[in-house]
């Protein structure tokens, strides 16, 4: 009987391990995954510590994101980086699949996350796994603004 008792409580702890370990998938600082030092050198341009804030669901019954920003000592040139850690990679999926319906130009950098769409103002939209995230720059719409918000979104999936 004892032996039941104890191997009842190790299942039960080993079931609430697994539960710990899959409300910390995301870092405990999301805006960890792009530091304003990453920012400054792919940029050219010396970037303050993001400004962190909540960034909204998408959809009701959704998780909410957290938005980064940083900006430059004059305020002219900005970085938004919106990440959101889902429940699920098919979650992502998913909703990845529905933002793009709304969003998407129909350019794709294949070389980043799992799935990704520029959109019509030159925003990077990316998926990895159960995390989607959103780059913005200020001179994104330029040849050297495209390469440079690839850059950094490269730089988010290989942290991820």
């Amino acid at each position: 009987m004892r032996a039941l008792v104890v191997m009842g409580t190790m299942i039960l702890g080993l079931a609430c391990a697994g539960q710990r370990a899959r409300a910390t998938d995301g870092p405990k600082d999301p805006c960890s995954l792009l530091t304003a030092a990453q920012v400054s050198s792919t940029l050219g341009a010396k970037y303050s510590a993001q400004e962190k804030s909540v960034a909204p669901r998408p959809f009701a019954n959704t998780v909410q994101g957290t938005d980064c920003h940083y900006k430059t000592a004059s305020g002219q040139d900005q970085v938004l980086f919106r990440v959101y850690f889902d429940v699920s990679a098919a979650q992502a999926t998913d909703l990845h699949t529905r933002l793009k319906s709304f969003y998407a130009d129909g350019s794709t950098p294949a070389t980043v996350g799992d799935e990704a769409y520029v959109d019509k103002n030159s925003a990077i939209h990316v998926r990895k796994g159960n995390v989607r995230y959103f780059l913005t720059i200020s001179h994104g719409d330029t040849p050297n603004g495209r390469k440079q918000i690839l850059a950094l979104a490269s730089l988010v999936a290989g942290e991820l």
